[in-house]
């Protein structure tokens, strides 16, 4: 305020002395505007010379002036100063940040909101093919063409990361995350897994190669077992017993190795040929049936349709799959209980349920229950015979389906084991069975 004070007193001092001036000369007016104009160049001037100062180097010092010109002049450079520190600091910290990308053994690859390439550091050009001069501002679609990556940046579901291979070098098997940032800015993060996946590969070989090789043995065991039983009669009650046991524990034996083999090749294979129509009603009858054998009274099971849609799929995969999630609900639901196999229409396009009023699950334990071997009870379960691999089969069934296993249980409240399928998985029902 004293600035402008000052400045307004300056103005009225001026226009008054050369309007006496003026007036002297019989001119008042021609003072007055003197007056003026003495004092719009002077602030012209000012002016000019702030236009000059800014055009030049923002290190110079600015014009000496006085008054509020002065004060403009200084709190300009004051201002400068401080960007110049602030951006110093920017330009500092983005340094820190390339050289720690450019240590980094995973590729960094930064995009705009519309998915063009704006920088990458030295990982992305070794596992990518990426070139500084030519492909910067191209869209990342057009240097990664795998399918299944377009597919996965359209979604815009970066939850999961993806597995391919390296479009420069198909041996090399990469996996990569996006991430949303910014103003829907996107990051690229690109890691070599190449060793992990043959170590998984050859663990994947070995599990298939060992189950194999136990198959036979067992076969030869079993058969042994099976002729002395039916002489059981002539040995001692202590042996028959025995005999018995060995009966149960090598049956238990071939269950777990075609489990373990049909898992082998559920993760080997490329998803199954067979997409045929398949009608879930007669299969779930059939299911129905096999469940009540297993059962044999103890529970109460129904199938209920709620769906006139159909599923397109492999239906031996299928069947397994809802097989194993009827037989664990026998199993592990407990005596008495209500067993529901349901198919019917979901927002996400179909589900087919199997739910009991059983003994229900901790939620504690629901992520892991697709593991394999993984076991709520460990003594239950040994008791009630089960291999540990049915679940872990069910989820490999619905990845090759495009479908996802849904759990939702508590303690004494059932169990609902729901497998969600994609409308494009969905035809109409035709009357097709399987």
């Amino acid at each position: 305020m004293q600035l402008w004070s000052l400045e307004l007193w300056r103005l009225s001092w001026l226009a008054g002395v050369l309007s006496l001036a003026g007036l002297v000369f019989g001119a008042p007016g021609v003072g007055l505007a003197a007056g003026l104009g003495v004092y719009l160049a002077f602030h012209l001037r000012q002016l000019h010379a702030l236009h000059r100062w800014l055009a030049q180097s923002r290190q110079s010092e600015p014009p000496e002036a006085s008054g509020i010109w002065g004060d403009i002049f200084d709190r300009l450079h004051n201002h400068q100063k401080a960007q110049a520190k602030t951006q110093q600091r920017l330009r500092n910290t983005i340094q820190r940040i390339k050289d720690s990308s450019e240590a980094m053994s995973d590729s960094v690859v930064m995009l705009d909101r519309r998915g063009d390439l704006e920088w990458w550091n030295s990982a992305a050009e070794s596992m990518l093919g990426l070139r500084t001069r030519q492909d910067r501002g191209q869209h990342i679609t057009n240097l990664i063409r795998d399918p299944l990556f377009v597919e996965y940046f359209d979604k815009r579901d970066y939850r999961e990361p993806l597995t391919l291979n390296s479009p420069i070098n198909d041996r090399r098997m990469l996996q990569c995350q996006l991430t949303l940032y910014g103003d829907d800015e996107r990051l690229l993060m690109v890691r070599d897994i190449t060793r992990l996946h043959r170590l998984e590969q050859m663990r994947r070989d070995f599990v298939a190669n060992v189950s194999h090789e136990l198959r036979t043995p067992l076969t030869v065991l079993n058969g042994y077992l099976e002729t002395y039983a039916d002489h059981v009669e002539l040995m001692p009650p202590r042996l028959a017993r025995s005999l018995g046991q060995m009966q149960d524990q090598t049956t238990r034996m071939q269950n777990l190795v075609d489990d373990l083999l049909m898992l082998s090749r559920l993760e080997i294979d490329q998803p199954s040929a067979h997409n045929e129509p398949v009608s879930l009603p007669p299969m779930l009858d059939d299911i129905l049936r096999d469940t009540e054998s297993l059962s044999a009274g103890r529970h109460q099971v129904r199938v209920e349709i709620e769906s006139s849609q159909s599923l397109r799929g492999d239906p031996k995969e299928l069947r397994s799959a809802i097989s194993n999630l009827a037989f664990n609900a026998v199993r592990y639901s407990g005596e008495g209980c209500h067993i529901v196999l349901r198919w019917r229409d979901h927002p996400a396009g179909a589900a087919l349920e199997i739910e009991d009023d059983g003994e229900g699950i901790d939620p504690v334990h629901i992520p892991r229950l697709t593991e394999r071997f993984y076991r709520v009870d460990k003594g239950r379960s040994t008791a009630t015979g089960g291999t540990g691999l049915g679940l872990a089969i069910v989820k490999h069934v619905l990845l090759r389906h495009d479908a996802r296993l849904e759990i939702s249980s508590y303690p004494e409240k059932g169990a609902v084991f729901r497998c969600v399928f994609p409308s494009k998985r969905l035809i109409k029902d035709d009357g097709l069975s399987t």
